[in-house]
């Protein structure tokens, strides 16, 4: 076994965690100012439609595609952002991160199992997996993903229209909002659009989070394109920089072949028990050379 492959592939496993649904520490930052590229708000405004009314229709459109584009920078704990690019999915909650900077490996989320690649692999199979919910207790991330983003915002009136802008040279909608954890957690007939169980997880996801601010903008497709959110929990801030394309034309999230899977808790028993069973054959050692009168190993 390559201890060293081994902390490797549990550092980034551990990374990635970090990185999905929250989970990174506390940052600063702010969300979009919204001047980039700005129109005339005026034109942008469809007739008798309201912010919460868009973001409904845009929910409803957005569930079915059920995966997207990423190109994602996270600000977090250490204060230097971090960008990802790969794939969010959706219902259930999936990311895969790929083309990885600095020699990491891809890295798959599904639901509370996270699978990381390496090049040098542990016991001939080049992914590792690692469950996050090892003591069985349940555990409630926010997935960062389009769906997730229009659903924290279902019949919030706080929720303003800034205007027509056009980031990325995409043509937009600009919504803007501040909420604190009374407006996250309360019951509202709007978020019945969704399924009950989705429902009921992202209020779980949401009660320790104090306040959030959005900066959302919905392009001609009815599609979220960028979304720029500052996420509070506790003492610490997340800063989430999220652009979005390719609904539904995006590679599928998926788990790797079992065959080509390691499995973390599995991979470290099997460490300590050689460990053990290398203990056991050197006191045996030991003692047989004591028998013979050679005095014993001599170990430090």
């Amino acid at each position: 076994m390559n201890t060293a492959v081994l902390t490797r592939v549990c550092v980034g496993a551990a990374g990635a965690a970090l990185l999905m649904g929250g989970l990174t520490a506390c940052g600063s930052g702010k969300a979009g100012t919204g001047d980039e590229g700005k129109t005339d708000g005026g034109k942008a405004a469809q007739a008798g439609q309201t912010p919460a009314d868009a973001v409904k229709a845009s929910y409803l459109k957005t569930v079915p595609a059920k995966f997207a584009t990423m190109d994602m920078t996270i600000t977090g704990s250490s204060g230097k952002p971090e960008r990802i690019t790969g794939t969010k999915g959706w219902y259930p909650a999936t990311t895969a991160i790929r083309d990885q900077a600095e020699g990491r490996g891809d890295q798959i989320l599904i639901g509370d199992d996270i699978y990381t690649h390496s090049d040098k692999p542990v016991q001939g199979k080049s992914w590792m997996k690692m469950n996050l919910n090892k003591d069985g207790t349940p555990r409630y991330r926010l997935n960062d993903d389009p769906a997730e983003y229009l659903a924290l915002l279902l019949g919030q009136d706080k929720l303003t229209l800034v205007g027509a802008e056009q980031p990325d040279g995409v043509e937009a909608r600009h919504f803007k909002g501040s909420f604190t954890n009374a407006d996250l957690v309360k019951a509202d007939e709007a978020t019945k659009v969704m399924e009950a169980a989705n429902r009921q997880y992202l209020r779980e996801a949401v009660k320790d989070v104090t306040s959030l601010e959005v900066d959302l903008w919905i392009g001609k497709d009815g599609y979220p394109v960028r979304v720029d959110t500052v996420r509070t929990i506790g003492a610490g801030t997340t800063t989430v920089s999220a652009k979005f394309s390719g609904y539904g034309t995006a590679q599928p999230v998926v788990a790797p072949p079992a065959d080509q899977v390691a499995d973390f808790d599995a991979v470290m028993k099997g460490i300590e028990e050689s460990r053990k069973e290398t203990e056991r054959t050197l006191e045996e050692a030991d003692q047989t050379l004591k028998d013979a009168g050679l005095g014993g190993l001599k170990r430090s």
